[in-house]
C-alpha cells in the first residue's frame, strides 16, 4: 500500500484510526512504566556494595510486581470509586484500561521509591507487603484526594492543588515511605562510628548509576507526559520540555554546587540534581516559562543535595540512595513551585475552575496556600500510615536482615546466589573435561554434558 492510499484509508475509516490510536498509547504507557522501573534496578544495584547487587535488583522487581496487583485488587478503586476491580479488559472501555496502566505505572513508581533507602539491610517480605500496601491503600487515597475529584481539588484556593504529572502524589508520597522506612530499620551497620561519625559507604558502580539515571529519566519523561497532558498536544509540548529543561539544569547546578562544596564534582549527587529537577518541574510543568523551570529545577537540585545531607549528618538517617531527599523534598518543592512561579499560561477548567493557573508571582496567593495544604495533607496521611504498616510487618514477619547476613551481603542469604559470579571461585569445566590447565579433570566437572 502506498503512502498516499494508506493516509485515504486512516480518513476514511477515522474509527479503526482511533483504535490504532489507542493500542499504540496501551503499548506505550506499559513499555514505559517497564523503562522506569529498569530504571531503578540499574540505579539502586549501582549505588549498593556488590555483595547486595542480586538482593537490591529483586526489591525492585518485586516491590514493581507486588504494586501492579496491589493497584489491580484495591488501589484503582479505591482512586476512581470503580467497584468491580477485579475487571477483564474485554469488558469494559478503553478509557479505562488506559487508567488503569497508568494509575499502575505510576503506583509502581512510588512503591519502588523507598527501596534505595531501605537497601542492604531489609528482608525482602518486607519488600513485598509494604509495596503492596502501598499501592492498595496509601498511594491511591492521596492520590483520590488530587487527582480524582477528592478534597484536596476542592479547595476554593486557586484551582486547588495542583499536580500535573506527580510530583506530589507519586515521588513525594514514595518519598516520604522511604523517609520513614530509612528511620525505622535504623542506618547500615558500619554507617556510624560510635562517636557518631559518619563514614561513607561507596556506591560499588558509577556507570550503573549513571544508566540507571538516565534509563528512569528516560521512561518518567514518557510517562509524566502521558498522565499528565490528559491528551492536550499543548500541555504535552510544554511538559516535555521543561521536563527537559528542569533536569539538564538540576543536573549542572550539582556539578556546580559539589564543586566548591567539596573541591571536585560528585557523580552520583549530579545525577541526584538530574532526578531532583525532572521531579520537581512534574508538578508545574506546562504552568511556566522555560525560565522558570530551569530555577525550579537548579532550586531542586540545591535543595536535594542540602537535604540528604542534613538527613545523613544531622538526623542520622542513612539512605543509600539518597531516595527520600530526591523524591520527597524535590516533589514538596515542586508543588510550591506550581503556586509560586505558574504564570497564567494554561490550566484553564483545570480541576473544574475556570480561568488559568496563577501563582504567586501572577498575583495569586491563594494557589500557593492550596499547595502548603497539599503537602501538609501528604505529610499528615503518608508518615502514620507507612509507619503503622512498616511496625505490623516487622511484628508479622521481621523488616531487618540479621547482622551476620548483613555484614556478609544479603544476596547469598535471602537469593541463595550472587549477583556477581567470579570464575576463579566457580571454575566451569569444557566438555572434554579440561579445566583449563591442560589435563583432563577426575570427574565429569561442572557444566560438562553427559
Amino acid at each position: 500500500m502506498t503512502q498516499t492510499s494508506l493516509l485515504q484509508t486512516i480518513v476514511r475509516q477515522p474509527f479503526a484510526t482511533q483504535a490504532l490510536v489507542d493500542a499504540i498509547w496501551l503499548v506505550a504507557i506499559g513499555l514505559f512504566g517497564l523503562l522506569t522501573q529498569a530504571g531503578f534496578a540499574v540505579l539502586y544495584a549501582g549505588l549498593v556494595r556488590s555483595k547486595n547487587v542480586a538482593h537490591t535488583t529483586a526489591m525492585v522487581l518485586l516491590a514493581s510486581c507486588a504494586s501492579i496487583l496491589g493497584t489491580w485488587s484495591v488501589g484503582f478503586g479505591l482512586q476512581n470509586g470503580y467497584r468491580g476491580f477485579l475487571f477483564s479488559p474485554s469488558t469494559v472501555g478503553t478509557a479505562l484500561v488506559v487508567a488503569f496502566l497508568s494509575r499502575a505505572s505510576l503506583s509502581a513508581v512510588s512503591a519502588t521509591i523507598p527501596m534505595g533507602a531501605m537497601a542492604e539491610r531489609s528482608r525482602l517480605g518486607l519488600t513485598v507487603l509494604l509495596s503492596f500496601i502501598g499501592s492498595a491503600a496509601i498511594f491511591p487515597i492521596y492520590s483520590q484526594w488530587v487527582w480524582s475529584g477528592g478534597w484536596l481539588s476542592k479547595l476554593h484556593l486557586g484551582h486547588g492543588v495542583v499536580d500535573c504529572a506527580g510530583a506530589a502524589v507519586v515521588h513525594m508520597t514514595g518519598g516520604t515511605i522511604a523517609l520513614v522506612s530509612a528511620k525505622m530499620l535504623g542506618p547500615r551497620l558500619g554507617k556510624y562510628s560510635l562517636r557518631g561519625e559518619v563514614r561513607p559507604i561507596p556506591a560499588h558502580s558509577m556507570p550503573m548509576v549513571v544508566l540507571g539515571t538516565l534509563l528512569l529519566a528516560g521512561g518518567w519523561f514518557g510517562l509524566a507526559t502521558a498522565s499528565g497532558a490528559r491528551g492536550n498536544d499543548n500541555l504535552a509540548a510544554a511538559l516535555a520540555v521543561n521536563l527537559l529543561l528542569a533536569s539538564a539544569a538540576g543536573a549542572m547546578w550539582a556539578f556546580i554546587h559539589t564543586r566548591f562544596r567539596f573541591g571536585k564534582p560528585d557523580l552520583s549527587m549530579i545525577c541526584n540534581g538530574f532526578l531532583a529537577g525532572l521531579v520537581s518541574i512534574s508538578a508545574a510543568g506546562p504552568f511556566v516559562a522555560s525560565g522558570s523551570a530551569v530555577v525550579i529545577g537548579a532550586s531542586a537540585s540545591l535543595l536535594t543535595l542540602e537535604g540528604a545531607l542534613f538527613l545523613e549528618r544531622r538526623l542520622r538517617i542513612d539512605d543509600p540512595a539518597g531516595a527520600a531527599a530526591v523524591h520527597c523534598v524535590a516533589g514538596a518543592w515542586g508543588l510550591l513551585a506550581v503556586g509560586i512561579f505558574a504564570d497564567g499560561r494554561a490550566g484553564d477548567g483545570w480541576n473544574g475552575v475556570a480561568g488559568p493557573v496563577e501563582g504567586l508571582f501572577a498575583g495569586s496567593g491563594s494557589q500557593l496556600l492550596a499547595s502548603v495544604l497539599g503537602i501538609a495533607a501528604n505529610v499528615a496521611w503518608v508518615v502514620p500510615t507507612s509507619a503503622l504498616a512498616l511496625w505490623i510487618i516487622d511484628r508479622l514477619i521481621g523488616s531487618r536482615s540479621v547482622a551476620d547476613d548483613e555484614i556478609a551481603g544479603l544476596d547469598v542469604p535471602e537469593l541463595g546466589m550472587t549477583g556477581y559470579v567470579s570464575e576463579a571461585v566457580h571454575p566451569g569445566a569444557t566438555r572434554g573435561g579440561d579445566l583449563g590447565h591442560g589435563k583432563a579433570s577426575s570427574g565429569p566437572g561442572i557444566g560438562v554434558r553427559s
